[in-house]
């Protein structure tokens, strides 16, 4: 490439970003399912997510576990940074941190520590009593500006896998990883996030827990950008899925409006610090750089999908005049579902989609909005269903 169209790609650039920054910005606060609340150490407080008129009931209280959570070792690129802590009350949720290879220097939100990963899993109820019984695993992949170990996570885990046998595994994705390995991610070093999950964390769980290690033993779905996520990683790697799942994910990334998203995540401290360009994890969002941007849209690239579980849920956004971020995305996302169930329908490969408008008819407390826990309950307790059904 010559000088001049170098220094007129940075020019294009930075225009794109700029015109972006306010509109993705308020995009990416409305990406976060909780406020930046980890799991206690103990237990559960009694709080609701936002947008949450009726929150679904935290998981019953039981004694403090007498059992210790499972230790784990290092492999795949993962070094153990901390051990496995109980968080919760049920003895069934535990978390732990990593380095990692893949994304050594992660972005971070507010109290992250650097240079490590919090993994947070939840376990069947009897998964110490059945010594040798090997289990099912769901990965859990989270939105934007959120992180893995928050208590509206840990809470809809457990609430969906009461009486199942199913352990969840809620990976860190970064306020913004956007469940890619990043084109150009200059000073920030590696961010191969896909690697990190697809590479190490599977195989780092499979090797320390009692997983069912196949394909037709896992299965992934996730909200927002990690709705986005698992659609790519089953996209990208079908043999290592059997079911997929988004909920109110952003399904199209040749759309404007996502393509804004994915900038204000990078170019504004809401995402994480320290920032990055515009062009970090996908190259240039306009022609003729946006190869990559076309290439990973998962709405057009459903035929990978084939002979798996799909499932997607999404909302209207409900009222407008009610929290109208919340539901101006949500409707954004809908758009982007709609046109992925189009090409999928075209496609003749089967999904389920769930459709729940203003959410009155879903759940008790869900109005449709993009973040809502009362949405994201039903939403797994359903999917949890279809893949212990299948």
């Amino acid at each position: 490439m010559n000088a001049h169209l170098k220094g007129r790609r940075s020019v294009l650039i930075s225009s794109v970003t700029a015109c972006l920054v306010i509109t993705a910005a308020s995009v990416a606060v409305a990406e976060t399912t909780v406020p930046d609340t980890t799991v206690p150490d103990t237990t559960v407080p009694d709080t609701a997510a936002p947008e949450t008129a009726a929150p679904a009931p935290a998981p019953a209280a039981t004694a403090a576990p007498a059992t210790t959570p499972p230790q784990f070792a290092d492999g795949f690129g993962l070094t153990v940074v901390s051990q496995p802590e109980w968080v919760g009350d049920a003895g069934r949720t535990f978390r732990f941190s990593v380095a990692a290879e893949q994304v050594p220097t992660p972005t971070l939100l507010a109290e992250q520590e650097p240079g490590t990963h919090v993994i947070m899993v939840t376990l069947p109820e009897d998964y110490e009593a059945t010594s040798t019984t090997r289990h099912p695993v769901l990965y859990s992949l989270h939105g934007g500006v959120d992180r893995p170990d928050t208590v509206t996570n840990l809470r809809i885990a457990e609430q969906s896998t009461q009486d199942t046998d199913l352990i969840v595994v809620h990976p860190n994705g970064s306020g913004r990883g956007w469940y890619t390995n990043w084109l150009n991610p200059g000073s920030l070093g590696p961010q191969n996030w896909a690697d990190f999950h697809l590479d190490g964390v599977i195989p780092f769980i499979d090797a320390n827990l009692r997983t069912i290690p196949t394909r037709e033993g896992r299965s992934v779905i996730g909200h927002s950008m990690g709705g986005f996520g698992a659609f790519r990683y089953a996209q990208r790697r079908p043999d290592l899925f059997s079911y997929v799942g988004s909920m109110s994910g952003g399904l199209d990334l040749r759309s404007a409006e996502q393509r804004a998203v994915v900038v204000g995540s990078l170019v504004t401290q809401v995402g994480g610090l320290p920032t990055a360009g515009g062009d970090a994890i996908f190259g240039a969002p306009f022609w003729p750089y946006d190869a990559m941007w076309n290439a990973e849209s998962p709405a057009h690239d459903v035929a990978a999908l084939r002979g798996m579980g799909v499932a997607m849920y999404v909302g209207n956004g409900g009222n407008l005049l009610d929290n109208p971020v919340q539901a101006l995305i949500e409707h954004r996302a809908r758009e982007t579902n709609l046109l992925a169930a189009a090409e999928l329908t075209a496609a003749g490969i089967p999904f389920d989609f769930v459709d729940y408008g203003d959410g009155a008819d879903w759940a008790p407390g869900c109005t449709g909005k993009h973040a809502q826990e009362p949405c994201l309950q039903a939403d797994l307790d359903h999917f949890v269903e279809l893949v212990t059904q299948r």
